[in-house]
């Protein structure tokens, strides 16, 4: 069996990093961490191409290679997964498709053609598209039927199938679930709230392979929330420690985690001791109230800001996830974000206006309430849409925040303040990666970075100023500040796309609003 392995589009977003990841010749941040992990579950007697969209475009003989094509992705990666299916089936191929999008929504693969659904965790569902391709069967759909997989069983990814250059960080997993409840959020309704873990074993194999294929670039553990399991990310980080030195530190790890790490000083030193250096937040919103509606009870219990940068002193660097919306949201709540944004100086605050999404417990009140916009009941599922529900606050003042909330944060000046004051109160690693001489690309990247921060643009004194002060009093910490700094190269970018997107979408709204009022004042007039 020959299979070719499809990996949608994803549109431009905040984590793109489009214009930064061009100065280092790299074309996607992260690798399809799902797609190889298919791979590797499926029978190994087979063969596997992968393509990866967001790198490369298909062949027609690539197409005219294969005997059966996989197609998996997220909900952002549903317009050209939908494509996919059209253009496999414009050629006569059966098509599987899996994946958390299509585990949710299965309704738009099935319309658009595909021959089976292999839904939830492939795990278990994998096995099951096996057994009915040796019996011949052409369609059908695969469930796990409530059940989650020993993820202790599930073998090391593919990592051979990829085009390593293509990417700049490397993605593994050791956990899958929360234990949390957040009303928004659908990876408990996707993995379960208890969370799973692989073995320390496991995990340092899946290293392993990387480092023997040569990998020694940054590694991101995608786990939704990496501390979930305490108990076991402790057993892992006691022997991922020495392995990392055993090995000289071959890796620079980052992953997300839940803002109670901040009250774990024993987790905190074992991360570090790893050679983690950054992780991402789920902070939502400085308005205690929203969090506690929200269910994010765990951001209620001690000062985020103190948490934040307990976590960043300690040596860790802080990225992290906003959102506009909630119920009952005073107005200025934007404004908030920003003050928080500052006091912290995360450098990377990312914005989302609040979607329903599919299945959630936000979607089935919504729905309940009637508050759900029909026509966009599944949400696109990025950071530049309106909402897809009837929000307590008026929309358009929503959406000017958000849009003044990414405008404000990336104004290029001070974007760079907050990199200079996170890095400058970041402890550096304990220990030092192993030198190496810089690439050209990388020399090319550093140069334009200099030029257009340093010298192009009036960030010029400022630029150099923090530059100088990062070599002088903490020097440990000079490749991630200078990377960060490069990230502004995507997010002037990128903030106007967001303006000029909401923009759109709520002059367009503002429209039809309009238009539907000159009806009903129509009506009311017209004689009877």
């Amino acid at each position: 069996m020959r299979v070719l392995l499809l990996y949608p589009l994803f549109p431009k977003s905040f984590w793109s990093f489009d214009r930064a990841l061009e100065l280092i010749g790299r074309k996607v941040s992260l690798p399809p961490l799902g797609m190889i992990t298919v791979a590797a579950i499926l029978p190994q007697t087979w063969e596997f191409r992968l393509v990866d969209r967001n790198v490369r475009e298909e062949t027609e003989a690539d197409w005219a290679w294969a005997d059966l094509v996989i197609i998996s992705g997220m909900i952002v990666q549903k317009p050209d997964m939908l494509h996919l299916i059209g253009e496999a089936k414009r050629r006569g191929k059966l098509v599987a498709v899996g994946g958390p999008y299509v585990t949710s929504v299965p309704d738009a693969a099935q319309e658009a053609g595909a021959d089976f659904l292999v839904l939830d965790e492939g795990e278990i569902t994998l096995p099951l598209l096996v057994a009915a391709l040796e019996q011949g069967e052409t369609s059908g759909i695969f469930t796990a039927k409530g059940n989650k997989p020993d993820v202790t069983t599930t073998p090391i990814p593919r990592f051979d199938l990829l085009d390593l250059n293509a990417y700049n960080e490397m993605s593994v997993q050791f956990s899958r679930g929360c234990p949390f409840q957040c009303e928004f959020c659908d990876i408990i309704v996707l993995y379960g709230r208890k969370p799973r873990t692989k073995t320390p074993a496991q995990l340092i194999a899946e290293l392993q392979t990387l480092y023997d294929l040569g990998w020694r670039r940054s590694v991101f553990m995608v786990d939704d929330n990496f501390i979930g399991n305490k108990r076991n990310v402790k057993l892992l980080l006691r022997e991922l420690g020495p392995w990392m030195a055993n090995h000289n530190y071959p890796f620079r790890l980052a992953t997300e985690a839940s803002v109670d790490l901040a009250q774990d000083d024993e987790l905190l030193a074992l991360m570090v001791a790893a050679n983690f250096t950054a992780v991402f937040l789920g902070i939502e919103t400085p308005d205690t109230d929203s969090l506690a509606l929200t269910h994010k009870f765990q951001n209620t219990r001690n000062s985020l800001i103190e948490s934040v940068r307990k976590i960043n002193q300690a040596g860790l660097s802080v990225m992290a996830g906003f959102i506009l919306g909630f119920d009952d949201e005073k107005s200025g709540a934007g404004d908030r974000i920003i003050d928080f944004v500052e006091a912290t100086a995360i450098p990377k605050a990312m914005f989302g206006l609040l979607q329903a999404l599919p299945n959630t417990a936000l979607w089935q009140r919504l729905h309940k309430e009637g508050r759900l916009l029909e026509a966009k009941q599944e949400t696109e599922g990025h950071q530049m849409t309106l909402t897809n529900f009837v929000p307590t606050r008026p929309l358009p003042e929503l959406a000017r925040e958000y849009v003044s909330c990414f405008w404000e944060l990336y104004e290029p000046r001070r974007y760079l303040s907050r990199v200079y004051r996170h890095f400058m109160a970041m402890k550096p690693a304990p220990h030092k990666a192993p030198f190496r001489m810089l690439e050209f690309v990388e020399m090319r990247a550093v140069f334009i970075i200099c030029w257009r921060q340093g010298i192009k643009r009036n960030t010029r004194f400022q630029f150099w100023k923090q530059l100088f002060g990062i070599m002088r009093h903490n020097p440990g910490v000079f490749v991630p500040y200078l990377s960060n700094c490069a990230l502004i190269e995507h997010f002037i970018q990128y903030r106007q796309i967001v303006r000029d997107e909401i923009e759109a979408q709520l002059a367009t709204l503002l429209e039809e609003e309009s238009r539907e009022d000159m009806v009903e004042k129509t009506y009311a007039v017209s004689p009877k």
